[in-house]
C-alpha cells in the first residue's frame, strides 16, 4: 500500500498532477492516496519534495536521494559506450565476482515495464553450465536433423544451422570444448524470463550495459533461445515459472580480447512524421 505522511505532507499538490490513474485526492490541505487504481510505479514517492510517500510493499531503504555528480551521465559519454560495447566470444578463465552479479541483475531489476508489471526474473548459471549446455545441444542436435530430413525451398536456409548444431552437439560428445560455439567456455551465464518479451528484451539490454561497465563481456545466446523453445525440461531445469517465457540468454565473464575503436553501422531508416 501506498501512503503519505500527514505531517510531513505541504499540499503542493505535486503528486496528484503526477499520478497516471488519478489514485491521489487532497483533503484539508494534504495528499491522501486512496489505493484504488494505483499499480505502484513510485512516481509519488520521486517527486514528493517533502519526502512524505512511502509503500508498504517495497524496501524504503534503497531510495536513493537525487544527486547529480552520481546520476547525470554526459549525453556523449553514454553513445560513445552504447557504440564501443562489442559481443565477446572469448573469455577468461576467470569467475565473476557475485557483487558484480548483483548489480546486473539490479540493471535489470530497475528497468523499466508496461504498467509496471515488474515481471522479469533471472536464473543465474555458474555450477550448473555443463548440464545446460547438454540439455540445449540435445535439443539443438535433434531440431538440426529434424531440418534435414525434412528440407524444403522454405527451410533451405535454415541448413547451415542445422549442419553446425549437429557438429557443436558432437563436439560435445567428444568433450571438445575448445570448439564450444554455445558459450565459449564463459563462467556465467543469465537467463532472463518475463511474461512479456518486450519487458525481458529491454532489461536485458540494460544488463548487459551494466556488465561492459563493469569491465564484463556479454554475447546474447540466439542458439540457446532455439535450443530452449518449446522443451519443457529446460523450463524446469532453468525454474521458469508458468506464465513467463524465456527473453534471452545472456552469456558472460571477462573478456580475452581487447577493442582499439568503435564500428561502421549502416544508416538508421528514419521516417521524419
Amino acid at each position: 500500500m501506498m501512503q503519505i505522511d500527514q505531517e510531513k505532507c505541504i499540499g503542493c499538490a505535486k503528486c496528484i498532477t503526477d499520478c497516471l490513474v488519478r489514485d491521489i485526492v487532497m483533503e484539508d490541505g494534504k495528499a491522501r492516496i486512496k489505493n484504488e487504481s494505483c499499480f505502484k510505479c513510485g512516481h509519488c514517492i520521486a517527486i514528493c519534495p517533502a519526502d512524505a510517500v512511502s509503500s508498504t510493499e517495497y524496501e524504503m531503504d534503497e531510495v536513493k536521494e537525487y544527486k547529480a555528480e552520481k546520476f547525470e551521465v554526459p549525453a556523449e559519454n553514454l553513445l560513445n559506450f552504447i557504440k564501443f560495447r562489442r559481443t565477446i566470444r572469448q573469455f577468461k578463465d576467470q569467475k565473476v565476482e557475485k557483487d558484480k552479479i548483483k548489480k546486473i541483475i539490479e540493471a535489470g531489476r530497475f528497468t523499466p515495464t508496461g504498467s509496471n508489471q515488474q515481471d522479469v526474473a533471472f536464473t543465474v548459471i555458474e555450477n550448473e553450465i555443463e548440464q545446460f549446455r547438454k540439455l540445449i545441444l540435445e535439443n539443438l542436435n535433434e531440431k538440426g536433423k529434424e531440418i534435414l530430413d525434412n528440407l524444403s525451398p522454405k527451410t533451405q536456409k535454415f541448413k547451415k544451422y542445422a549442419e553446425m548444431w549437429i557438429k557443436m552437439y558432437q563436439d560435445f560428445q567428444n568433450k571438445n570444448l575448445e570448439n564450444d560455439l554455445l558459450f565459449f567456455n564463459a563462467p556465467l551465464i543469465i537467463v532472463v524470463s518475463a511474461n512479456s518479451t518486450v519487458n525481458g528484451a529491454l532489461a536485458s539490454a540494460n544488463m548487459e550495459l551494466m556488465a561492459n561497465a563493469l569491465d564484463l563481456g556479454a554475447l546474447f545466446s540466439g542458439f540457446t533461445i532455439r535450443g530452449a523453445k518449446g522443451k519443457d525440461n529446460l523450463r524446469k531445469f532453468l525454474k521458469i515459472k508458468e506464465n513467463k517465457e524465456i527473453v534471452t540468454t545472456l552469456v558472460l565473464g571477462y573478456p580475452d580480447v581487447n577493442y582499439l575503436r568503435t564500428v561502421p553501422r549502416k544508416e538508421a531508416d528514419i521516417s521524419w512524421l
